[in-house]
């Protein structure tokens, strides 16, 4: 089984845990299949490939996914993300004095240290800096699978012995 998720986690092949894990290649595989369509869908509306790919690389660093970072890092130098985009992974960076931009990081930032705490008002804020209601899905549907992912990333490398 190969695929970004265990790639990322760094599990090899031949470790002990493949053989649990090789009972549950559909999670993986549909893990995959929700990693195109958060990442690099046909029609990323307001969310350009390199944004989505530096914003899960912002959310991999706050969930300590070594793996993922790098994975991310990658895929937004392929998206060939403007240099604003690329400096969105940077946990210093608050989107700077792009309102749409900051707004968006925000999110993010508060979604993935504090699912908990989002109020209508943080939804509010998107669209008072000009997030559209598509753009504010889009956003919800990244952040929820790459916090998803990152989770299972750190999780796999806790059963493995990987820390």
């Amino acid at each position: 089984m190969n695929t970004v998720t265990l790639r990322a986690a760094k599990v090899s092949i031949d470790h002990t845990l493949d053989g649990a894990l090789a009972g549950r290649n559909d999670i993986f595989t549909m893990t995959d299949q929700a990693h195109g369509a958060a990442l690099t869908p046909g029609d990323p509306g307001g969310l350009s490939h390199g944004l989505r790919a530096s914003l899960a690389g912002r959310m991999a660093r706050a969930n300590a996914a070594e793996g993922l970072m790098a994975h991310f890092a990658d895929l937004s130098a392929r998206a060939g993300g403007a240099e604003a985009e690329a400096q969105v992974a940077d946990p210093a960076f608050n989107g700077g004095e792009d309102v749409w931009l900051a707004a968006v990081v925000r999110h993010t930032d508060l979604v993935t240290s504090d699912a908990k705490s989002v109020v209508a008002k943080d939804i509010a804020a998107l669209t008072a800096a000009g997030v559209s209601e598509d753009d504010i899905v889009r956003l919800s549907e990244l952040i929820a699978f790459v916090n998803y992912q990152a989770r299972v990333v750190v999780g796999l490398r806790l059963m493995a012995g990987l820390s």
